[in-house]
């Protein structure tokens, strides 16, 4: 089975790494749950020695979610926290990193707690402001790592203009793509130098695998992290692989689904009395709702509104019925959180708050069910308040 150079995303999906078993036919990719392989003779083997190095279930993966991203390689670890990590790698000791001042509070946790003991520097801002961004430039910015759309407050970075910039600096741009998936938002064909993902999230998406993936446009980056890959021995399990495979396999079907339930969401939440703001690019009063259109497709199934207060807060997050309070996010189900006390607790209480990171904002990661009853969920805990 080989895949038209110009199939499309849905078909990409489904077959892209994905061949037919050569041993048995089977169509769905085996389980390869072996830690090493037997040679044929002294230096010689069929492209597989040693299980941390090579696994087949988990090539498969790899080249799925490399065309998934038209990316060059991909490189599958343990979990999305592993892939960033493999990714600082690249990094020696003095070199700065320009960083999403609204980041996920584990990657700001590696950074800042962390890779600072190794003379790495990092300068957190909003990429937005790409004044403020050429400012933060010194001689020694290595990487820019942006998230966009970010967590939880949904901001944007214009990746072709922030691309461009890191580019005349000399420096990577490396753009988590996890809220966006790569059926929403393709950042390399925008001008990144990698991509990183929780594959916990909506690649695979039904919230029963942990695991993260680094996608590389260049030769040499994935020459890098391929080693690096080996060397730490951070890798995707071959059953988790096979479980992502799975979840690829129905992506552009459930993004459709979680962006229209995200947008109806939002709507409903905007138009509520009690909701003191929303923040979903999908609405007309995002600051940025151009750029969502224009560099996304479709505008996903994440957003965050504002109760106004703790309690107001704990008041929603305690009286859904169907939605559930738990962290994560990008599966089938409806999942609900504080990120403050979860997400984002690992953030300081004063760089939150200058974020407008609030004790009573409300994050949700909207599922596949019928929108009426997820609007009527919300609706009763609102009434609460």
């Amino acid at each position: 089975m080989k895949l038209n150079a110009n199939a499309r995303f849905a078909t990409i999906c489904l077959h892209a790494g994905q061949e037919p078993d050569p041993s048995t036919g089977a169509i769905t990719i085996p389980i390869y749950q072996t830690s090493t392989y037997v040679q044929e003779a002294l230096g010689q083997h069929k492209g597989f020695e040693y299980a941390r190095t090579q696994n087949p279930t988990r090539l498969a993966l790899e080249n799925n979610i490399a065309a998934l991203e038209a990316g060059r390689a991909a490189l599958a670890f343990a979990s999305g926290m592993a892939a960033i990590g493999a990714v600082a790698t690249m990094l020696e000791s003095g070199d700065h990193v320009i960083v999403s001042d609204n980041v996920y509070g584990g990657t700001f946790r590696l950074f800042d707690k962390v890779l600072r003991r190794y003379q790495l520097t990092f300068t957190y801002l909003d990429m937005a402001d790409l004044d403020a961004l050429e400012r933060a430039f010194t001689p020694a910015t290595r990487l820019l790592f942006a998230e966009t759309p970010s967590n939880p407050l949904m901001r944007l970075t214009d990746l072709t203009a922030v691309a461009d910039l890191a580019h005349r600096h000399g420096a990577r741009l490396v753009v988590d793509n996890t809220f966006a998936s790569p059926c929403i938002q393709r950042p390399l064909t925008l001008g990144a130098d990698l991509v990183v993902h929780s594959t916990t999230k909506y690649l695979n998406g039904h919230s029963d695998s942990v695991g993260g993936v680094v996608v590389a446009s260049k030769a040499e980056d994935e020459e890098w992290l391929r080693f690096v890959q080996n060397a730490e021995g951070a890798i995707l399990s071959p059953f988790d692989s096979w479980l992502v495979l799975r979840g690829t396999k129905t992506l552009a079907l459930r993004m459709a689904q979680h962006s229209i339930n995200g947008l109806a969401l939002a709507e409903f939440l905007a138009a509520h009395r009690k909701v003191k703001a929303v923040y979903y690019p999908g609405l007309p009063t995002h600051p940025q709702h151009a750029l969502a259109k224009s560099q996304m497709k479709g505008f996903g199934g994440m957003l965050a509104f504002e109760t106004g207060s703790l309690e107001g807060a704990r008041t929603v997050l305690n009286n859904v019925r169907l939605m559930s309070l738990a962290e994560s996010l990008g599966g089938v189900e409806t999942l609900i959180s504080h990120p403050a006390s979860m997400t984002h607790a690992s953030v300081p209480a004063g760089d939150r708050a200058a974020l407008g990171l609030t004790d009573g904002l409300v994050r949700i990661s909207a599922g596949l069910e019928d929108i009426e009853d997820l609007k009527e969920d919300l609706g009763q805990a609102l009434a609460r308040l």
